[in-house]
């Protein structure tokens, strides 16, 4: 359906998440990957849903002047955000175990952002999740550590995981986006391209 509306254009996920890869597959979506490197630092000053979008953003600068006509480029970023702090990925072991034990017996939010950049114009549109979590005990949190190591995703963990499954009691808002993109925002944003 989305594929028919979308054939005049070439879609890239400027992304290295195999979530979000799999996502636009299951959107049947055609699309190419590209990916450039850039360091995701922002400024101290941002919170929530600026950090997101302005990492998201980030992400499509080093593709400036180089998008077709027909090209639209989408970038995304995920942060967990807890305690007016945001929480990302997990620097080792021991800094995910404290991420988790912090989530722990709270509700947080997951914040995503995601850009879509043409030729013309760059739109950035967001999605917030609030994911509550029982008692986490600190053998469940090192059997998952070790099992699943989850140190690629925000916040240390995956949703779709077994500490979801075991951990996760209440969540307010979009899956996909707690998984790493608010599939339904895409869709409609790309649905609605020519209207």
């Amino acid at each position: 359906m989305l594929k028919d509306k979308l054939k005049n254009y070439k879609v890239i996920l400027a992304s290295g998440s195999p979530r979000r890869q799999q996502f636009f597959k299951d959107l049947d979506l055609d699309f190419e990957i590209r990916l450039k490197e850039i360091e995701e630092v922002y400024p101290d000053n941002l919170q929530g849903v600026e950090i997101t979008n302005y990492l998201a953003e980030l992400k499509a600068k080093p593709f400036d002047g180089e998008i077709a006509e027909n090209e639209i480029l989408i970038t995304s970023d995920t942060i967990v955000w807890l305690n007016n702090k945001a929480l990302g990925k997990p620097k080792d072991y021991s800094d995910a175990f404290i991420i988790l034990n912090s989530l722990s017996n709270t509700t947080h939010e997951v914040i995503t952002s995601v850009c879509f950049k043409t030729k013309w114009k760059i739109e950035t549109l967001f999605d917030v999740t609030k994911v509550t979590f029982n008692t986490l005990s600190d053998d469940a949190i090192h059997y998952y550590l070790e099992n699943y190591k989850p140190f690629d995703k925000a916040g240390a963990y995956g949703i779709q995981d077994w500490i979801g499954l075991i951990g996760i009691t209440k969540i307010d808002g979009s899956y996909t986006n707690v998984v790493g993109l608010p599939t339904n925002l895409v869709y409609h944003y790309l649905n609605n391209l020519n209207s």
